[in-house]
């Protein structure tokens, strides 16, 4: 497929997201597009058009509602296309995110949809304590966990599961997000996370860099 009906396809799904055209973002991820496997309409579509939006909202141009229902069409279509069986996914290391003592869960939302519509699976573990979240990331043998808070008291608990997790013995990345750090951008190594995301476009960038690391 060339260079030129690449970006054509781009455009169609860009518009049709921001313009929550359903049918047209399903006409252009499920129609004949030769040469182009599922999991590629994913990496050459649906990932760069998610972080155009992504990007245009943070300039302003875009609602977060726009965002928002972008990564959940995208979802839904993603599972269709390539379903959770799928081996691509399956070759991916264990993920899940979770809101850590909180119960806000709009940011939560876009950052798992923002992944799954990039064709990544992961665990939605909704709002845990530290204590239950650190047995459960165990149990599960997880490699990289996402966790979302909104308030600083929040925040500075991931200290206690990363703690709880060093103790455990059981080594796992972690990506944080929400208000604190933006407010703080130090917070995020202050409380022993590995990165941090401002956006779900950053999520998605930083999740991928780690599974090279850990590939």
């Amino acid at each position: 497929m060339s260079d030129s009906t690449v970006l054509e396809l781009r455009d169609r799904l860009k518009n049709a997201l921001l313009m929550i055209d359903y049918r047209t973002v399903r006409e252009v991820l499920t129609g004949d597009h030769p040469g182009m496997t599922p999991f590629q309409r994913v990496e050459y579509l649906i990932v760069p058009v998610l972080e155009q939006i992504g990007t245009g909202w943070e300039n302003g141009e875009y609602s977060l509602s726009q965002v928002y229902m972008s990564g959940r069409i995208c979802e839904e279509v993603v599972d269709m296309i390539l379903p959770p069986s799928d081996p691509s996914r399956i070759r991916q290391p264990k993920m899940a995110i979770v809101t850590l003592e909180d119960y806000h869960v709009l940011g939560k939302r876009i950052v798992y949809s923002a992944l799954r519509a990039s064709g990544y699976e992961l665990g939605n573990y909704g709002q845990m304590q530290a204590s239950d979240l650190v047995r459960r990331v165990v149990a599960d043998r997880l490699q990289i966990l996402l966790i979302s808070v909104l308030m600083l008291p929040s925040a500075l608990h991931v200290k206690d599961v990363v703690g709880g997790l060093q103790e455990a013995k059981h080594p796992v990345k972690i990506i944080v997000g929400g208000a604190p750090f933006h407010f703080d951008q130090q917070l995020w190594r202050e409380v022993g996370a590995d990165a941090f995301g401002e956006t779900a476009t950053d999520a998605v960038r930083i999740v991928h860099q780690l599974m090279e690391e850990l590939a």
